[in-house]
């Protein structure tokens, strides 16, 4: 009787990511042989509700399995278990390292075996590339990510406890938000402390058709401070004949910007689609795991967009060049070369590009959602702009002499468009309008004009100038400043008016304390200078730990003084007419996690609180009571009766105290592209135009 041969079954590669979305686009480019699995972000970490650092012991982090992920890490134990090799892909950062390392911990994986792969954009070459290639966990990368982690405990643990004494409860201190807190909070002060001056600007226009401005007096630049300085200059350059003393043409040269880093992604989403810092990284997050394209399936569409290199690879140059030539014109393409500011960049990544440049913003679009189209567009231009050729402007100046005076005129026009064929901005070139004149030309004048202007305070932050300022004074790295500023925002210690970030009354009292008793952590300098040591342990190997000791013998001294000396700052009180039914007290406003409250001023004896309300002076159509501006859980506006739950009458669009003509329901504000008016009856269309901003 013949044996039956044996089948043995060979046991899967086991491979673990950060997201389930990641995980579902790389299963596509692996075979049966492979099981992808998601960590879901970090599964061990410090405790929330201990400082967690054994400070006596080295400083050594005192790590604990997250809350909630019990159920995640048994699978991953168990799958690990019966896999016949175990890979740790998760994303290629600081972060990302720290994340596998963990793994690696609760796994039995020795970190030094070869069990981690990275890969900068998400497609089937890139996957499978990297699973070919994996190496050991980096070591230094993780050690980086443990300093900081354990740095920005120590601080915040420490400092927050302080200022809730002296201060308020729930207030909190972080090692890099509070430096960006000072930065914001000096910028206003500036703005407080500046005192506008007067000066005058004098404008000539000539019946050749264009304007010359006065720059000069005796071959010395003026500065003219009044009126009558004004008038006593018009008055003399009439005495004399405008006569062109040079005219100068020349070639501008606007070489194409670098493509994106984080930081740089961040600031031109804030002011090219008015995106958040926070929203352009979670849909560059989107972007990076994966959308599914009509036609392809699931596709990763940009490179990783955690990075502060501006290096792009062979491939995609070559890319971009037969893209370019074959679409726009061989002319139009340059073999650009960029270098990245800070030597100590993460050069192993990329910068931030397309995964595919052949997939156009507008090839793609119906498979986007609206700002995932409006960030893969700017990627997609940037990218592909930052390869093609210099920009060309003629110039001209034209100075003229007028007795001792200067005046001068400028202009550009457009020889060559290059990069700005697809990069485009609201930059426009000047006076395009100059005439062909020669050097000792007399000008027919034809009148003048005398402009009163004022210096202006300096600007305030918005989260884009905010991001290039901590850039460059190296505070944070570009993947924590949405965070910092979601942070800041969120405890109220700053404001968002339109765009400007404005340090709130909280904001101002915080670092008040903080630049008092702790210099070190609100000096850029210095905190640029952690930055720097940071760097120091991924690409050096500094021993993590000695970073930290030297930063806590001058920060434990401080927060000794801190604790004994700093006073109380009492919060200002802003009372209101609304008296409490429980107690009699008049009611004040308070800010709370969730915004803006009533509070008894009887507290800790009376504990009521209510929620503002604001009546926009029109009355329920059902029961004739108040109807109130309130938020939904979400922050949505709406309007709903005051006599709520009784009564439960509510629009999302603001009514107005006017009858539809067509059924008597009440009129509604329609927002869109322009106002309108519209009936809040369903079923009846009448709409009006809204010609006034004001209400009815």
């Amino acid at each position: 009787m013949a044996q039956a041969k044996s089948k043995t079954t060979r046991k899967k590669t086991l491979i673990i990511v950060e997201s389930p979305s990641k995980g579902r686009v790389i299963s596509k480019y692996l075979g049966s042989s492979y099981k992808v699995m998601a960590s879901e972000g970090h599964i061990r970490d410090l405790p929330k509700s201990r400082l967690g650092v054994k400070i006596e012991e080295n400083f050594e982090p005192d790590y604990i399995n997250i809350r909630g992920k019990a159920k995640t890490i048994n699978s991953l134990k168990k799958e690990a278990a019966g896999a016949g090799k175990v890979l740790l892909a998760t994303d290629p950062d600081r972060e990302g390292e720290a994340i596998s390392w963990q793994l690696a911990f609760l796994l039995g994986i020795d970190p030094k075996s070869n069990c981690r792969v990275t890969f900068n954009e998400i497609n089937k070459e890139a996957v499978k590339s990297a699973i070919k290639n994996p190496r050991p966990i980096d070591m230094g990368l993780v050690d980086a990510q443990q300093a900081r982690r354990v740095l920005d405990r120590l601080v915040g643990y420490q400092i927050s406890p302080l200022l809730w004494k002296k201060i308020k409860r729930g207030l909190s201190a972080g090692r890099v938000q509070s430096a960006a807190l000072k930065i914001i909070c000096d910028r206003e002060n500036e703005i407080i402390d500046f005192k506008p001056e007067e000066y005058w600007n004098i404008d000539a226009n000539f019946k050749e058709g264009f304007t010359a401005r006065l720059t000069k007096k005796n071959n010395k630049n003026i500065k003219i401070s009044s009126e009558k300085e004004a008038k006593d200059v018009e008055t003399e350059l009439a005495g004399y004949e405008y006569i062109v003393s040079e005219v100068k043409s020349s070639k501008k040269k606007s070489r194409p910007y670098a493509p994106y880093t984080t930081s740089t992604m961040q600031q031109d989403a804030s002011i090219r689609i008015n995106f958040s810092t926070k929203k352009t990284m979670n849909i560059a997050q989107q972007l990076y795991e994966g959308v599914d394209v009509k036609g392809l399936g699931t596709q990763g569409l940009i490179t990783y967009h955690r990075t502060d290199s501006v290096r792009i690879s062979d491939q995609a140059k070559n890319s971009a060049k037969k893209y370019i030539e074959e679409n726009l014109g061989s002319e139009y393409y340059s073999n650009n070369i960029y270098k990245n500011k800070n030597k100590a960049s993460q050069d192993a990544h990329e910068a931030i590009r397309p995964v595919d440049v052949s997939l156009t913003p507008e090839d793609i679009k119906e498979s986007l959602s609206n700002d995932q189209y409006k960030l893969y567009n700017l990627v997609w231009i940037r990218f592909l702009s930052s390869q093609m050729s210099t920009c060309i402007h003629d110039t001209k100046l034209i100075k003229i002499k007028n007795g001792k005076y200067q005046l001068n005129a400028s202009g550009s026009k457009m020889e060559f468009d290059g990069f700005r064929r697809i990069y485009k901005t609201e930059t426009k070139d000047g006076n395009n309008n100059l005439p062909d004149i020669n050097e000792g030309e007399k000008l027919e004048f034809k009148d003048i004009k005398l402009e009163q202007k004022f210096t202006s305070p300096p600007p305030r932050y918005t989260e884009a100038s905010l991001v290039k300022e901590m850039e460059d004074k190296n505070i944070g790295r570009p993947s924590t400043y949405a965070s910092v500023i979601t942070t800041l925002t969120g405890r109220r210690y700053v404001k968002k008016e339109k765009k400007s970030l404005i340090p709130t009354e909280l904001g101002f009292d915080v670092i008040t304390i903080l630049s008092e008793f702790f210099t070190d952590i609100v000096d850029v300098k210095f905190t640029g200078e952690m930055e720097d040591n940071l760097d120091k342990i991924e690409y050096s190997n500094i021993p993590w730990k000695e970073v930290v000791s030297d930063f806590y013998v001058d920060f434990e001294k401080e927060l000794e003084i801190a604790n004994k000396e700093a006073e109380r700052i009492e919060q200002k009180v802003e009372l209101t007419d609304e008296i409490c039914e429980k107690c009699g007290k008049p009611m004040a406003i308070k800010e709370g996690r969730f915004g803006r409250f009533l509070a008894c001023t009887g507290y800790p004896e009376c504990k009521n609180t209510k929620p503002i309300v604001k009546k926009i002076g029109v009355k329920c159509p059902e029961c004739g009571r108040d109807l109130l501006e309130k938020k939904s859980r979400k922050g949505r506006i709406f309007y709903g009766c005051s006599g709520y739950p009784e009564c439960s009458v509510s629009f999302w669009d603001e009514p107005v105290d006017k009858k539809c003509p067509e059924c008597g329901s009440l009129l509604l504000i329609k927002k869109g592209r322009s106002k309108k008016l519209k009936c809040s009856n369903p079923e009846c269309k009448y709409t009006e135009s809204l010609k006034s901003d004001k209400k009815m």
